[in-house]
């Protein structure tokens, strides 16, 4: 089944914002409560449920030790998977993943690695052989809007409060449900997913589920310590200079603010 917002709820919600408004009287550059709990679940080595507004996700971390891949014989392994829950919303039907939840993980995974926040050559057990590969599922709880912002920080929260599992090296296998108590090697600075939307000739961030069917475009951009290190483009509409750089700016304008409340909820 599929539920769209009506046109004249977007033409309203195009107005408003065309006079500084949003209905629910955020600022274009607010982003909505931000709450982060993490160990939610005693099966994961790590895991983290993020709430912005209404929007909900969780993130689980699993590791398995695997072959590293012939062009990184010294690093350990990156998997970033999406699920899409029908729970989440009306709009999801059960079946393969549909291209917002391939979407989701890519550009996770993008943030996360391009700004090289696992350091992969520590997750390396013998050269050419044994790595660790770290799996970062995410799974939509309910989608009020913003998914991959959402996301982005729980992926974040759960690789932070990861812990290694067990491994015996005679056999050779991972003993599930064991820690080893060592962390996974991580970076000072967290990438986040930081994404603006533009709406007519306004541009904003953190949408609710109607704002994000009234955008025109979107462009998220992973950002570490004040750095943008990866970027995607989504919708098919075209993104003049002047849109980008705007985007540019409100991400630039947000970041501080956002990492400094990530950090308070993760202490």
């Amino acid at each position: 089944m599929t539920i769209e917002t009506s046109r004249l709820t977007i033409d309203r919600i195009i107005k408003y914002l065309a006079e500084g408004k949003r209905f629910d009287e955020r600022k274009p550059e607010e982003y909505r409560d931000l709450k982060i709990e993490l160990g939610v679940s005693n099966k994961a080595e790590g895991s983290a449920r993020v709430k912005l507004g209404k929007t909900e996700v969780i993130v689980g971390i699993k590791m398995d030790v695997g072959t590293p891949y012939p062009d990184s014989p010294d690093k350990g392994n990156l998997m970033v998977t999406a699920e899409m829950l029908p729970l989440s919303s009306p709009r999801i039907d059960l079946g393969p993943p549909k291209y917002d939840a391939i979407e989701i993980g890519r550009v996770v995974d993008r943030g996360i690695r391009e700004s090289h926040f696992i350091d992969f050559k520590k997750l390396c057990i013998k050269e050419g052989e044994k790595v660790w590969t770290v799996f970062i599922d995410i799974y939509t709880i309910n989608d009020d809007g913003n998914l991959l912002d959402a996301a982005g920080i729980g992926a974040v929260a759960a690789l932070k409060s990861a812990e290694i599992p067990k491994y015996n090296e005679e056999t050779g296998k991972t003993i599930f449900g064991e820690s080893s108590g060592k962390k996974i090697p991580l970076g000072k600075e967290m990438p986040i997913s930081i994404s603006a939307y533009q709406l007519g000739e306004k541009i904003l961030v953190d949408p609710t589920r109607e704002e994000e069917d009234a955008s025109e475009t979107r462009v998220t951009m992973g950002v570490s310590n004040g750095i943008i290190s990866s970027m995607q483009k989504s919708n098919s509409e075209k993104l003049d200079v002047e849109s980008f750089e705007k985007m540019m700016e409100m991400c630039e304008k947000v970041w501080e603010d956002l990492i400094n409340k990530i950090e308070k909820l993760l202490k």
